[in-house]
């Protein structure tokens, strides 16, 4: 859908083909109990400009953004408290990181030197280092590790730091702690993800002209002399094609096409990592302390309030995300064992429903070294977009939001 506005907003007519009935991909509405929920529950932060731009673009003025803005605050139990302070960069940071409660004076001195260390370095590390082994090789306390580093890495790379990419983590903590004063702050969605940005993205491309054609399912991509045959419910003729699907779709769409194969190759390689949401609906009164809490040593790694948040009085979203062991729990299990976690820590009732989604494939494993295909292809007019291409961040929605603006410029510029 970026690629498709882009495009749009430069008069490129467009037909958008989506096989699914909700716009969205892997962070799109699921209804469950008369409830909207999300497939995913994603954050976003400031750093995030491609995003933010793309959603403020697609919403008129007098339409509210549905993103809550705040100040970076960690709050993490049972006792690791971290807010910015209005001051400018890098000062935000480094005040919230001398008045966070639940570190010792070494352990906040050693976080600063961390910092200060990779940025006399530009954020950069030895090439297949993984972000366990930066946080030894710099002497990371543990308890820095358990309440900071380890949910901002598995919460931006879905991957567990033994095996991330520190590169890659690096680049994040760049553009978000270490970035302006902005670049930290948290943009916690006031709605599902399919309305925060995908369908008020269709209603532009609708405007200008454009298509976006819902349970259409493309059976077969031909490149052509003057084009491409696109085949879904019928057959039609398109000058130029960007290919949107998740990475292990990708030999299904274009596997036939044999100068794709060395892109292929690099995707074959891929492996994959979960993000399981977990929504617990508890009576209309219960509240949490904060509208986002992360809770150390539990299957919980994050708690939304999306009463706070979404307008869902007494709902709790959790995520857990990248592999573990709530992977072998049936789901009502999973959901019970996440119930009595949250109960014990914030004296929860029994919720009235449960529901769990599992995404198995979520995002590719963000391992060191790992290659990406570009957005580019060898056919001409053939262009690749998604989370998994090529970028210095991680499989989010930032990501994903830049390859298809950036296959859409390519596009309009006669460079693809």
């Amino acid at each position: 859908m970026a690629a498709a506005v882009e495009l749009a907003t430069k008069n490129v007519p467009v037909t958008v083909f989506e096989a699914a009935q909700t716009l969205g991909g892997r962070a799109r509405r699921v209804v469950s109990h008369g409830a909207k929920l999300d497939n995913g529950l994603h954050i976003l932060i400031g750093a995030y400009s491609e995003t933010s731009r793309m959603i403020r673009h697609v919403r008129s003025a007098d339409q509210p953004q549905d993103l809550l803005r705040l100040p970076l605050q960690l709050q993490v139990e049972p006792s690791f408290r971290m807010r910015t302070w209005p001051l400018p960069a890098p000062l935000h940071v480094g005040a919230a990181l001398l008045f966070a409660s639940g570190l010792n004076w070494p352990e906040k001195m050693a976080t600063a030197r961390f910092m200060r260390n990779m940025g006399s370095r530009n954020f950069r590390c030895e090439a297949g280092t993984t972000v366990a082994t930066l946080l030894r090789e710099h002497r990371q306390p543990q308890s820095i590790i358990e309440y900071l580093w380890y949910p901002l890495c598995v919460s931006a790379l879905n991957t567990n730091p033994e095996q991330a990419d520190a590169q890659v983590f690096l680049n994040v903590l760049r553009d978000s702690l270490a970035g302006p004063r902005g670049s930290s702050d948290l943009l916690l969605p006031q709605v599902d993800f399919s309305a925060l940005f995908p369908e008020p993205a269709a209603e532009l491309v609708r405007g200008r002209g454009g298509q976006v054609r819902l349970g259409e399912t493309v059976t077969s991509l031909q490149a052509r002399d003057k084009g491409f045959d696109i085949t879904a419910t019928s057959t039609e003729r398109f000058s130029d094609v960007i290919v949107a699907v998740a990475p292990h779709r990708l030999a299904h769409i274009v596997g036939h096409i044999p100068q794709l194969a060395p892109q292929l190759d690099l995707v074959r390689q891929f492996e994959y990592q979960p993000i399981y949401s977990v929504f617990l609906q508890y009576p209309q009164p219960v509240t949490l302390p904060a509208p986002m809490i992360g809770m150390r040593d539990s299957l919980v790694q994050w708690v939304f309030d999306r009463g706070t948040l979404c307008g869902q009085p007494g709902m709790m979203g959790v995520v857990i995300s990248a592999s573990g062991p709530h992977q072998s729990l049936t789901r009502d299990d999973l959901a019970d064992q996440v119930h009595r976690q949250l109960a014990e820590r914030f004296s929860l009732p029994e919720p009235e429903w449960t529901q769990v989604i599992a995404e198995k494939r979520a995002t590719f494993a963000c391992s060191p070294d790992l290659r990406r295909p570009a957005n580019v292809t060898p056919v001409a007019g053939l262009l690749l977009a998604g989370d998994y291409t090529e970028s210095p961040y991680p499989a989010t929605l930032e990501a994903a939001v830049r390859s298809g603006s950036q296959c859409a410029r390519l596009i309009a510029e006669g460079c693809a």
